[in-house]
């Protein structure tokens, strides 16, 4: 019976279930942390949380990429996806709290592209350097 879960096809099902639901978990967290509402504003139309937002997916599933390709266990990658995005959520605080001169949160509520734009990059950054510390 071993064999059925050591088979590579049930260990990609796994990790990429676990995977979308970690995504779903961390997002809703990201929603509850923003002052706007992200899916009715990506609804509206609002490209700079569309951008954000999408950063932050492409963010989430590039940590667990590399934990993936780490580690044999799936509670191993587990704790190392949610470390990661503990280290992307501090990295978003960090975002807001270097830019005194603007509310990061409302520039991008206002579709601020730039300020969409830079958040996007500034998760997907910081999920190549979260993930090469993951060994």
């Amino acid at each position: 019976m071993s064999s059925f879960w050591e088979n590579s096809v049930v260990q990609t099902a796994g990790y990429y279930s676990v995977t979308v639901l970690c995504i779903v978990l961390f997002l809703f967290i990201f929603e509850i942390v923003t002052k706007y509402d992200n899916w009715e504003e990506i609804k509206n139309g609002n490209l700079a949380v569309a951008m954000a937002t999408g950063g932050k997916i492409f963010g989430i599933a590039n940590v667990f990429r590399h934990s993936i390709l780490h580690h044999d266990g799936l509670f191993i990658m587990i704790g190392w996806g949610v470390y990661g995005f503990f280290l992307l959520l501090t990295g978003y605080f960090m975002f807001e709290f270097l830019t005194p001169k603007f509310n990061v949160d409302k520039e991008i509520e206002k579709d601020n592209r730039a300020v969409g734009f830079l958040s996007m990059i500034i998760s997907v950054g910081l999920s190549y350097v979260i993930g090469s510390g993951i060994n």
